[in-house]
This record gives C-alpha cells, structure tokens and sequence, in this order.
C-alpha cells in the first residue's frame, strides 16, 4: 500500500528519481519517460471526464476503470522484471485487463457507422478531449515501444497490448460521444488547395 507523508523530499534534485524496486534512473531515461507518459494520459483522461461525467456516465465509468488500470500499468512499468527475485508480487498488467478494454470497445462500437474517411479530432468537448487522451496514450506506446526494443530492458506483453488496446477505446468512445459518430468531423483529403 502507498504512504505518502510528505510530498518533497528533495532526493530528486539532482535529476534522479527511483523505480519501484528502489534503483535510481534519471529523470530523462526513457523507462521514467515511459511511465510519465502513462501518468499524462491519465490526467487527459481526468479532463475527459469532466465531460462525461453526467453526459455519458456509462462511459465514464469505463473511463475511471482505465484511470485505476492506468496506475497498475504505471507500477508495473516501475518494477522492471530483471529476473531477480522480489521479496514481494509486482503490480502486471494481466490480459483479463486487455480483454475488458476489448469487451468495452466492441460494446461502443456496435452502435457505430463503419468510416468512409479519417476523423478530425474534434467535435463535441467530450469528444476533443478523448481525442487528446488517445493521442497522448498513442505516444506511451511508441514510448514502452522503444523502451522494450532496448535489450537490456523489459516492457510486459500484456502492458503493451493493454495501450494499445486502450487507445483504440479513446477513439471509439470520442465516437460514441460524438452522437454515435453523427458529429464527427470529417476528413476532406485536398480540401484547402
């Protein structure tokens, strides 16, 4: 369980900051990145959800299951597996998490109209909002991405299918918030020529 009493404690000042299993990283290194990332995705989640909150609130409620999943990605991503024994079981995303953004998506999309074009991100505020988390959750993916592509480093297979995942549900949901999609705003490839 977190313990929090105090909130600086002045260990970070030289540009270092500590993973789960308590080892020091830079504050630039790309596994700090990658779980700041995260971090930023669920505050654009946050944002959202000041919109969904009384408008959609069967969205929302997905909405703040993926904030909780969010912060058990951001722990797994802190506890890298180095084949070392812990002394206690790390946090993992696991594919009954990956399954229920799936079940999620497939429920929303149901009700959707098959695109004949790309969308611009935009339409209702709910909407501009789940557009901004995807895209920000598209970036900790290409972040754990190049993360995972360092041999030396380990990024779960399921947290990885669970971002994925999970930015696909952003666009869904802007969809569904978008009047099931009747408020999209259409690509015209051309259009300002």
């Amino acid at each position: 369980m977190v313990k929090l009493n105090k909130i600086y404690t002045r260990t970070g000042d030289t540009g270092t900051t500590g993973l789960g299993t308590g080892a020091r990283r830079l504050k630039s290194d790309l596994r700090i990145e990658a779980c700041g990332t995260v971090d930023e995705a669920n505050a654009c989640i946050g944002m959202a959800r000041l919109h969904t909150a009384t408008a959609h609130p069967s969205i929302d409620v997905m909405l703040g299951r993926i904030q909780n999943d969010l912060f058990d990605l951001g722990a797994d991503l802190s506890v890298p597996d180095d084949g070392k024994p812990l002394e206690y079981e790390p946090l993992r995303i696991v594919a009954s998490q990956v399954e229920r953004v799936e079940k999620d998506i497939d429920l929303l999309n149901k009700d959707l109209q098959p695109l004949r074009s790309f969308i611009l991100n935009g339409g209702t505020p709910a909407a501009a909002a789940l557009h901004l988390a995807r895209t920000v959750t598209r970036r900790a993916e290409r972040v754990m991405v190049a993360l995972a592509q360092n041999p030396d480093e380990q990024v779960g297979a399921e947290a990885l299918k669970y971002v994925n995942r999970l930015s696909d549900f952003l666009f869904v949901a802007a969809r569904t918030v978008n009047d099931n999609g009747k408020s999209d705003v259409l690509w015209v490839p051309g259009k300002n020529r």
